[in-house]
């Protein structure tokens, strides 16, 4: 499997040169001449390797290290240096670089001390796969919380689970609102008793209304007997409104009278009836935006955000991926089956991931994974087409070139180019159907460079590319 490389170096000839020695070698590299862009993509893209040369302005290699151990701490790093400073080596060593190269180096030399950096990552990421697996088994109930974010989620449930205090619980769907107004409600004084929960953007405005409030007998059509609402229902409970922004308004202010009161009156009755139950809300919209817009009441606003517990979307928390995957194995699998095993490749496509759908959706996945594969292990082929081509692990599977043989090994850089360099083009030009313009973006050559290094036939002396 394609491994990715991050190649950094001010020297264009030296891009150019590694970058085709280790597509060649049938890795997937990506080239920056500037230490200040890759320290940016880091941030938002992943490798396996970074090769990087040390001396470079105005960013060092150095710099670079230090930035990309803050970045990408499970990624291998190789440093290059031209001067032989022994000094400065040992020192990216200690700053967590796997290995350095000095220059000029040969073939031989540097794809060996890759290749061992490169199963130094792997064995790293199977202690994050072993410290995942250990990590799920320590959470709050059944919150995983490996990201700074959950922890501060479980500390503020900690905190108000006891108090009879309305929490809004904020955040998009998926995020496991309803999970954390349930452990609040587990965790407090009133657990013995009931726990309501309604979602107003899932029933048309006459049945919520008959679910939040009830009716008395007869004045529902078809219904000769009364019904007890929410609030009557959870009865020293808790009653869990889900989606609240999408409460109409005429329901929001008969809310209002409700939670001022501390009593309901259903539908069609003419008594009041006192109600001792807490009050948690959910939204997956800005409520502040829908009062601006006049479709949320501010006063019904400040009474449910007395306090309010904000989730982040799964993109935002990556620490808590990993366990949330073995967590999730874990409770559906149930000891009817072995836990199955990753490959890297399902680990970084769930990592750069962007989850719009948030742990529900990582659920669904999952799922989708489990029923495909066909042995003990989860291969990028049973996740979803969706999310395997939306982080560009599609294309790039199987899209290496593989040597075939080793008869450049030990040999200059020089005699290495002269003899795959016809090669590799033949390749990438099949790779993008005969397109010039594709392959010389694949190159990363101008097109005119490209037509240089084809071979001069007759046939194509009418070929060139239009202006």
């Amino acid at each position: 499997m394609s491994a990715k490389i991050l190649l950094v170096d001010d020297e264009a000839s030296i891009l150019s040169v590694l970058k085709t020695l280790l597509s060649v070698e049938g890795y997937t590299v990506t080239t920056f001449q500037n230490g200040e862009e890759a320290v940016e993509i880091l941030k938002s893209e992943e490798f396996d390797l970074m090769l990087s040369d040390i001396r470079m302005s105005p960013v060092s290699g150095m710099e670079l290290l230090r930035m990309a151990h803050d970045n990408a701490p499970s990624m291998a790093v190789v440093m290059m240096t031209a001067f032989g400073s022994i000094e400065t080596a040992v020192e990216a060593l200690k700053m967590g670089a796997y290995d350095y190269v000095t220059k000029p180096f040969k073939i031989d030399e540097l794809l060996i001390t890759i290749e061992r950096a490169l199963e130094y990552k792997r064995a790293l990421s199977e202690n994050i796969d072993l410290k995942a697996q250990v990590g799920a088994l320590f959470r709050f109930e059944s919150i995983v919380a490996e990201s700074s974010a959950m922890r501060n989620v479980c500390q503020m449930v900690e905190h108000v689970a006891m108090t009879d205090a309305t929490v809004l619980i904020c955040g998009e769907s998926g995020t496991g609102r309803s999970l954390i107004a349930g452990t609040i409600h587990r965790q407090s004084g009133r657990k013995e008793k009931g726990f309501v929960q309604i979602n107003c953007g899932s029933l048309p405005e006459s049945l919520l209304e008959a679910e939040l409030f009830g009716y008395a007998p007869g004045a529902m059509e078809g219904e000769s007997s009364g019904k007890e609402g929410a609030f009557e229902t959870a009865a020293g409970g808790t009653v869990f409104l889900a989606d609240i922004g999408a409460m109409p308004m005429g329901l929001q202010e008969k809310l209002m009278r409700v939670l001022s009161d501390r009593a309901v009156t259903r539908i069609g009755g003419k008594r009041a009836t006192e109600i001792d139950a807490r009050l948690l809300a959910s939204t997956n919209v800005n409520l502040q935006r829908l009062i601006q817009e006049g479709t949320f009441r501010p006063d019904l606003y400040a009474r449910i955000n007395v306090i309010p517990i904000e989730i982040k979307p799964l993109r935002d928390r990556k620490d808590d991926i990993l366990p949330l995957v073995y967590h999730i194995l874990l409770r559906d699998l149930a000891g009817e089956q072995e836990l199955p095993s990753l490959e890297p490749k399902v680990r970084e496509v769930l990592m750069r991931y962007g989850w719009p759908g948030n742990v529900r959706q990582l659920e669904n996945a999952l799922k989708h994974a489990v029923s495909v594969m066909k042995e003990a292990t989860v291969t990028t082929d049973n996740l979803p087409e969706d999310i395997v081509s939306a982080t560009g692990a599609a294309e790039s599977r199987g899209s290496g070139v593989a040597a075939t043989d080793d008869e450049y090994r030990g040999k200059s850089l020089k005699l290495f180019l002269r003899s795959k360099e016809k090669e590799y083009v033949d390749q990438m030009l099949k790779h993008a159907k005969g397109d010039k313009v594709k392959a010389a973006k694949a190159l990363d050559i101008s097109l005119a460079t490209l037509y240089r290094k084809l071979p001069d036939k007759g046939s194509e002396a009418g070929n060139t590319p239009a202006s």
